[in-house]
């Protein structure tokens, strides 16, 4: 027999629709994003609404929650990174999520070493196994967050995670966010044709 549903209603009687939507739009990847100030400052920080947003051109889009530094960085110099947030990064990833003072390079205080990009000026995570060079498209305010949209210009891959000249999702091994505290690790990988 079928039960009644709940409803709930976010903004309304309480209901944080921040947890919610993260507990159910799940697993989330993470964009691990390195973006660098005008006066030259460093910034690392992973954001987990992300996505493609657009094949031809190839753009990349995360989601700024609040006006938080890798989104002042990214208006100042129209050019980020993506680092490909990885199993064994786990710790590294979760530790630059913290509420850092405004002006403090995450990846240094960290120890967390940095490889020099190709196409643009941030900076990538040296052990990460791929990375998304990107120039600024365009921003887009949606309430109190802001879509950033990049134009990928270059792609960097650890040769080891190639298979067949592709990436391998296992060797990959990308994480992804939950709800709360949760963190997906690489999940169990399935294949079906695609229908004609």
């Amino acid at each position: 027999m079928a039960h009644e549903h709940r409803v709930l209603r976010p903004g309304v009687d309480g209901v944080n629709g921040y947890r919610l939507l993260t507990a159910l739009v799940a697993p989330r990847p993470i964009a691990w994003v390195s973006s660098t100030s005008a006066a030259g400052i460093g910034n690392l920080a992973p954001h987990s609404f992300f996505t493609v947003a657009s094949a031809d051109p190839p753009i990349v889009q995360f989601t700024s929650v609040g006006a938080k530094d890798t989104l002042r960085n990214v208006l100042e110099t129209r050019e980020f990174t993506i680092s490909l947030a990885s199993r064994p990064l786990i710790d590294e990833v979760n530790a630059s999520s913290a509420a850092f003072e405004h002006g403090v390079d995450e990846a240094r205080e960290l120890g967390i070493a940095m490889a020099a990009s190709v196409e643009v000026g941030p900076p990538r995570v040296a052990a990460s196994p791929a990375s998304l060079e990107c120039r600024l498209h365009d921003t887009v305010a949606v309430g109190d967050s802001t879509l950033v949209l990049g134009l990928v210009v270059a792609v960097t891959l650890d040769p080891d995670v190639l298979v067949e000249g592709r990436p391998a999702f296992d060797l990959l091994a990308p994480l992804s966010r939950l709800g709360g505290n949760e963190w997906g690790l690489p999940p169990e990988v399935v294949s079906r044709a695609r229908p004609r």
